[in-house]
């Protein structure tokens, strides 16, 4: 609707509502403003939407209803602090508007409403979070039943906004898709088209910025622009965008629309601008004093700013436009980047991370070693725990980063050259290195040593394999005779048979069936278990070290010893870790609590009864008792004279790979000592270094802070 429209409306709505003033007959009149005289809104007989998916909007609601229901189906706080939102800025419009959980409303009492709306996201397998459950089914059920009729809901106007992931390809926004069908289906009559946001991109903010405010403005019959001057300062998301521009320039811009009146159409028909610049209307400002210029801002996703008489009062994202250009997007965006940095990430590039593992700060400290300390021999303060990628193909419940990483299943995003990764990787490194000295017990002489790293866990978040540079990476850090333990998640089985030899090369076993896979993992293919089993097949493959590593989570993935040892037989892998899950907090995006963390003994427990399946093929070579962790080996490979050689040879190692010769897991071994080893009155601490047992605090929040 034009300005133009808007005001000649407003007029036309005065001059009913003096009609209505004037009237005598208590009952509904003819004047046409679709008021009756004892001054109730008119708002039910607007046709306004239509099941189909047609949003009419030539329209105007001289009143909200009494007071409308603002839905919110979340699972992880994202939609609900989206609703909360929309529900403060109903209010600051004079919008009566109840906030309401789907788990404390009955849905029969849809047929009172007069205006409905959902923000809802979309959980496992395209299901509705939990709370939100129930009432998801009553719609489905409701609108596939002859018996309720397709006008159940005639006197309900809604609109529905979507939050998801796309990285779930068909599930993704799947039950605001359905809720807004399934509405219109009953009856209801759309206000607006259903809008939608990726939590994966930085636009959820902008996305239910612009789809908010063109809610307002079909309530109140105003143009987006003229709602979002009515609204405080703190409803605009001005405070971090502004950069020194006044409020005033601000307003003044979203009050100037007449202003524009004489441009032709096409001249706002497709303003694009680059959508990492986006930051509210301060940005719209931009995007259009720029299109005045003749100047198109591209990037990919797109976001169209359309004229006023195209989106009929306000600009409209469209991040699938025909005309989007390849430029490829950088992984870590501004929010995500936050929280890791928030994490103690150092950020390099533009989707690599580094950390410093507190196994290292321990070691350099006198006080242990991880359990690759015990299992292999690394050193631990000379580890650097790092990632080519952060990103990831799952969505594990006892993720330790609590799902602030990016998430993919193909590598959509700018790359870095992997010589600069490693470079800045030990820059970074070497500075939280030195950051150490004069913490109270560093030894010198460690320090020191640290500063030169030996080892390189590729393992720190997200799926290194991923990165398409990997086998370049790993050579460079070979080169400086950095060995290399890479963990892969099992869901690229091509990136497994391409890789060049590592030091040791893990895959991760978080299940023995495909529904326990799925629900640990929760992974983003659908074909995922096929891709787990190839994965396992390729690892048989390979002819350096191999392991399995199995996370316990109690009343998860403890039981089925018997499909873990059939998926041994794929695999034939060199060894077995065993380790308990570490609990990192609460999580609104995992249910897992203390009562789900595995005691040592308990690993022990299932170790052993692991090894008794594969009937002598392995055996229980070590363990690491602070970190509840047990290593099976193979027996006939590492087992020699009856001592364990678990141990690796780095030297030994660097100089094969150097060679260019064919070589395996056999040829870079070496004898465990016997603290590391199973049953050992150590528990695999070494003896030369000092324990320091703390006092727990179970209250705090955990960070499992090491090497996983």
């Amino acid at each position: 609707m034009t300005d133009h429209g808007v005001k000649s409306a407003k007029v036309q709505t005065a001059a009913a509502a003096t009609c209505c003033k004037s009237q005598t007959d208590q009952n509904a009149h003819s004047c046409g403003c679709g008021k009756s005289s004892n001054g109730e809104s008119g708002f039910e007989n607007a046709a306004i939407g239509s099941p189909n998916g047609h949003v009419h909007t030539s329209f105007l609601i001289e009143d909200p209803p009494a007071r409308g229901k603002l839905f919110y189906a979340s699972q992880t706080g994202t939609s609900l602090r989206l609703a909360q939102k929309l529900h403060a800025k109903c209010l600051a419009c004079n919008i009566p508007m109840d906030l309401v959980s789907p788990a404390s409303y009955e849905p029969e009492d849809l047929v009172k409403e007069k205006l409905v709306v959902i923000v809802a996201s979309t959980w496992q397998d395209g299901q509705a979070p939990g709370h939100a459950a129930f009432f998801a089914q009553w719609l489905e059920e409701s609108s596939k039943d002859f018996r309720v009729g397709s006008g159940l809901l005639r006197d309900c106007k809604f609109g529905v906004f979507g939050v998801g992931s796309r990285a779930y390809g068909s599930y993704f926004n799947a039950v605001a898709k359905l809720m807004d069908q399934q509405l219109a289906s009953l009856g209801a009559l759309r206000i607006l088209a259903s809008g939608e946001a990726d939590v994966d991109e930085d636009t959820i903010e902008e996305s239910f910025e612009f789809w908010s405010n063109d809610f307002l403005s079909k309530v109140l019959g105003q143009s987006p622009l003229s709602i979002m001057q009515q609204l405080p300062i703190q409803n605009l998301n001005l405070k971090d965008t502004l950069n020194g521009v006044s409020k005033e320039r601000v307003l003044g811009h979203l009050g100037d629309d007449s202003e524009d009146g004489d441009e032709k159409e096409e001249d706002l028909e497709e303003t694009v601008v680059d959508l990492e610049d986006v930051a509210g209307p301060l940005k719209l400002i931009e995007a259009k004093e720029a299109s005045k210029k003749g100047i198109v801002r591209k990037w990919m996703p797109k976001m169209v700013i359309k004229s006023d008489s195209q989106s009929k009062g306000g600009p409209v994202l469209n991040s699938n436009s025909s005309q989007n250009v390849g430029k490829a997007k950088e992984m870590v965006t501004p929010i995500i980047r936050a929280n890791l940095e928030k994490q103690g990430y150092k950020i390099i590039g533009s989707h690599s991370g580094v950390k410093l593992c507190r196994w290292t700060k321990s070691q350099l400290r006198g006080r242990g070693g991880c359990y690759k300390h015990s299992f292999y021999g690394i050193e631990s303060h000379r580890c650097m725990e790092t990632t080519p990628s952060l990103a990831c193909a799952n969505k594990c419940v006892f993720c330790w980063r609590h799902h602030s990483n990016p998430v993919g299943k193909t590598w959509q995003w700018k790359m870095d050259d992997p010589i600069d990764i490693v470079n800045a990787a030990l820059d970074q490194h070497k500075n939280m290195i030195k950051q150490m000295k004069g913490v109270p017990g560093v030894k010198e002489e460690r320090l020191q040593e640290g500063l030169l790293p030996r080892h390189c866990a590729l393992s720190l978040v997200g799926e290194p394999i991923m990165y398409p540079e990997i086998n370049n990476l790993v050579h460079e850090l070979h080169k400086r005779h950095i060995s290399t333990f890479l963990v892969t998640n099992a869901q690229f089985p091509e990136r497994i048979t391409s890789l060049a030899p590592v030091t040791q090369l893990y895959v991760s076993v978080d299940a023995a069936t495909k529904e326990r896979l799925k629900a640990i993992d929760r992974p983003l293919f659908q074909d995922f278990w096929e891709r787990f089993l190839d994965s396992l097949r390729a690892l048989k493959e390979k002819r350096q070290r191999t392991v399995y590593r199995l996370t316990l989570v109690k009343g998860w993935n403890t039981e089925e010893l018997q499909s873990y040892a059939q998926l041994l037989e794929l695999g034939e892998p060199d060894f077995i870790e065993i380790k308990g899950v570490t609990y990192c907090g609460t999580s609104a995006t995992s249910s897992l609590t203390m009562e789900n963390v595995p005691w040592h003994e308990d690993v022990k427990v299932f170790a052993e009864a692991l090894a008794s399946e594969t009937n002598g093929v392995y055996e229980l070579a070590c363990e690491h008792a602070h970190s509840c962790c047990v290593l099976l080996a193979n027996a006939a490979r590492f087992k020699i004279h009856k001592q364990w050689h678990t141990w690796i040879d780095y030297e030994q190692f660097h100089w094969l790979v150097a060679s260019g010769k064919s070589f395996s897991s056999e040829d870079y071994m070496m004898p465990t000592p016997s603290w590391a080893t199973y049953g050992a009155a150590e528990g695999g601490f070494d003896p030369q270094e000092t324990r320091v047992k703390k006092e727990r605090r179970h209250g705090a929040l955990a960070d499992s802070g090491g090497c996983t």
